[in-house]
């Protein structure tokens, strides 16, 4: 199971989590259909939804390797803990209402093994989307629906980059 790393300077462990941040990939379609489903639960604590990567991601946990947030499900807490991939979604589940139990028993050891599963088969599916690699508008792809991907190398939309 993934680490769940606490802030003990400022007793993490000991303060009850009433707010977590997750950082979902916004450019990815099942990440962003998990993220509307997530806004419509009943939550027993409230889920901030914010773009991994982004400039509010940044400015709200500088300290966090933001490369990797787009990678791997990334849960942060008001008080410092960071979860990520299962442990991540299984505080997650914790905070709904309705899926609470269910969360119990993938805290288990049993239950955190089929929660691994389930994180990598869906980055097994994400990865599977347009040819295992995911694009993104920063790195100059931009999706037309008439026409699919394409690709300008950032910088170079006046023409004046060098290609080989």
């Amino acid at each position: 199971m993934s680490t769940v790393t606490t802030t003990e300077d400022r007793g993490a462990a000991r303060v009850p989590v009433r707010r977590l941040t997750v950082l979902y990939d916004a450019e990815c379609g099942l990440c962003t259909h998990l993220r509307d489903w997530l806004v419509r639960q009943p939550q027993l604590v409230p889920l901030e939804m914010v773009p991994a990567g982004s400039a509010e991601a940044r400015r709200r946990f500088p300290d966090l390797d933001h490369r990797a947030t787009l990678d791997e499900v990334t849960v942060v807490g008001d008080s410092g803990q960071v979860y990520r991939d299962a442990a991540a979604w299984i505080v997650t589940l914790w905070a709904l209402r309705e899926h609470r139990p269910l969360a119990h028993r993938l805290s288990t050891p049993a239950g955190a093994r089929l929660a691994r599963g389930a994180v990598l088969a869906a980055a097994k599916w994400r990865g599977t989307q347009w040819g295992g690699q995911v694009y993104r508008r920063a790195d100059g792809w931009t999706y037309h629906p008439s026409a699919g991907w394409s690709y300008s190398a950032p910088g170079c939309d006046s023409g004046g980059c060098v290609t080989r």
